[in-house]
């Protein structure tokens, strides 16, 4: 493969996943580890692209302004969030009172559960359903539901969740912005979030890497109010603002 073909198609790469580790670029393109690092500071040198420990990601931050149907997010960043959900089910421990936002990664931390003394609560339709079959204790909070994200919202589910006080609380995020903080296309769905994490006593927020560097329209936390669970964290400044567990490196 010609050295432009190269360029090419790990830009193409980038593009589309926003982050991007080194032995991923290898396998996929069946280059050597060496020649894509190469490759990497070729690139992040004539500004194409940020060169970063392991990896390397997109130029700039991006704009999240709408919800994919559940259905079709399953598949985006499978294996992270697998690995993020089982480090984030590790955390949950005998007596916790855990609420669970309704979203993919945390329906894949649910899949990694084997806690059954804790109770949980949650506003996602299928999350709730995962754990009553796991026979874990299992409270649905009321209100409207919202099809795309397989969420309860509205004033209904806000009032359930203020009678409350969660020991943890686990949080999808559509974007992870140093400014903006946790952020959501949505601002029903961005009240539900924002009222649960303040109700937490340690909240954590579900991110694989595609997530930093990314606004949606509504925040729902700063950094400070939730710890950030990730496979890998592209830019190191957000280390300085909140705790960071970086799965695979622990």
């Amino acid at each position: 493969m010609i050295t432009e073909e190269r360029f090419g198609k790990i830009l193409e790469m980038i593009e589309e996943k926003r982050v991007v580790k080194v032995s991923e670029l290898s396998e996929t393109l069946n280059i050597s580890e060496s020649t894509i690092r190469r490759d990497l500071t070729t690139l992040n040198n004539g500004g194409k692209l940020k060169k970063v420990h392991g990896g390397a990601t997109a130029m700039g931050g991006s704009i999240a302004t709408m919800d994919y149907d559940v259905r079709l997010r399953v598949d985006h960043y499978r294996d992270e969030k697998k690995r993020i959900g089982r480090f984030g089910a590790s955390l949950i421990e005998k007596n916790d009172f855990v609420f669970i936002d309704a979203g993919t990664t945390t329906e894949a931390m649910v899949s990694a559960i084997t806690e059954r003394e804790a109770v949980y609560v949650t506003n996602g339709i299928s999350i709730a359903k995962k754990l009553v079959k796991k026979g874990c204790r299992t409270i649905i909070i009321g209100g409207e539901i919202k099809p795309v994200t397989d969420a309860v919202v509205g004033s209904e589910a806000l009032g359930c969740l203020r009678k409350y006080h969660f020991t943890k609380g686990f949080f999808g995020t559509n974007g992870v912005d140093i400014n903006a903080g946790f952020s959501t296309p949505d601002p029903t769905e961005a009240q539900v979030k924002r009222e649960a994490l303040l109700r937490s006593k340690v909240a954590y927020i579900l991110a694989d890497p595609s997530k930093f560097n990314r606004i949606a329209p509504v925040s729902f936390g700063d950094l400070e109010d939730g710890e950030i669970i990730t496979t890998m964290l592209p830019y190191t400044s957000y280390g300085k603002h909140t705790k960071i567990w970086e799965v695979d490196r622990q």
